[in-house]
């Protein structure tokens, strides 16, 4: 999955101007449980990489990146997002953001909504709705999303499970008005009350799951699956990677000569690389993904001559496929040579070497 690589104060001003300039941002919230779950399911990591903004959302992923060198420094929960907009715009005397909760057990979404509002803060909810149990389309009538709109909300949040919770946004994101949209499932419970969040040395020594079965004994099961996927990926993949990365690190001419073109070819848009593609080239690389973003054409990776690939290209290269999957447009990675596939399945993205018709 791709991340951004924003702060907790960074990630809040991102929604403060969007939902100021009623601007679309679909905020996407993966922690441990997100990632483990996108390795099989492709609709779910979809809605992750078709997202305007990704957070890292869980300390296990925090760790991982450290240990490969990625320069994600900071863990920014959707929770501790969600109090910093009340606190930050309480502080500068900004107008509340209208918030409508949507989701939750019964009842819990009306105390979210009266807890709220029983004391000034930087956002004020203005509805919340429980739809039960059911499909995403009897979760979807039209009755419940003009009772959305009608609120003009800036923030709707969801909670419906997550997978459930990123399908339900994805199926109706057009039809809704509200500019910041995301799945924040925990955070109904902490605002209602109903669940009580860990305390600040937990969140950041990744103990937070133990508080969170303590409140939630159901969630055992989840933490258990989670923690015994994520000891096969680090014996599969993060060391793996890790090695790799090390052994293989491409010279600096690697990258500084590397060919990142577009061009038509017989009907198709093709991309063109070779040497190396990575953190050094991306204000290269960027625009050209731009460029072959704008057409409808099917789209043809050419990486005959390309020699190796990290995770910040690899992300942007994410970002085009997700595209190309919400338009149902061709995608094809072509010669790869097996160097090159290895780095990309470490990676966890050998998906992109699957074409898509």
């Amino acid at each position: 999955m791709p991340f951004d690589r924003v702060s907790l104060g960074q990630a809040a001003g991102i929604l403060q101007r969007a939902a100021s300039e009623r601007r679309r941002c679909f905020l996407s919230t993966p922690n441990l449980n997100f990632a483990v779950a996108c390795l099989d399911d492709a609709a779910f990591r979809h809605s992750v990489i078709q997202s305007d903004l990704s957070i890292a959302d869980g300390m296990p992923l925090v760790w991982i990146a450290r240990a490969l060198g990625l320069p994600i420094k900071e863990r920014v929960a959707g929770s501790s997002l969600f109090q910093a907009l009340r606190e930050q715009r309480m502080e500068n005397g900004q107008a509340p953001l209208r918030v409508y909760f949507f989701g939750g057990p019964p009842g819990v979404a009306q105390a979210a909504d009266e807890k709220l509002n029983a004391t000034p803060s930087g956002l004020r909810s203005v509805g919340y709705a429980s739809p039960g149990f059911g499909s995403i389309e009897e979760m979807s009538p039209p009755q419940a999303l003009a009772h959305i709109n009608d609120s003009r909300a800036d923030f709707l949040v969801v909670a419906l499970g997550a997978k459930k919770g990123q399908a339900w946004i994805q199926h109706n994101l057009v039809q809704l008005r509200a500019p910041v949209v995301s799945h924040l499932g925990a955070v109904v419970n902490f605002v209602a009350g109903t669940v009580s969040r860990a305390p600040r040395w937990a969140q950041k020594t990744g103990l937070e799951w133990l508080w969170r079965i303590k409140e939630e004994p159901k969630l055992w099961r989840r933490y258990f699956d989670d923690g015994m996927a994520l000891l096969r990926l680090l014996a599969t993949r993060v060391l793996p990677c890790i090695w790799e990365s090390r052994r293989h690190r491409p010279a600096a001419a690697l990258l500084d000569e590397a060919e990142i073109r577009c061009r038509l070819d017989g009907g198709d848009c093709e991309l063109l690389f070779s040497g190396a593609l990575g953190q050094a080239n991306l204000a290269r690389l960027r625009p050209v993904l731009a460029q072959a973003a704008q057409g409808d054409a099917p789209l043809v990776l050419d990486c005959t001559r390309l020699q190796y690939i990290d995770s910040a290209a690899l992300a942007q290269l994410m970002l085009l496929y997700g595209d190309c999957v919400r338009r149902g447009r061709p995608w094809a990675i072509i010669n790869a040579s097996a160097s090159l596939r290895r780095q990309i399945t470490l990676h966890c993205a050998d998906y992109l070497l699957q074409a898509r018709a």
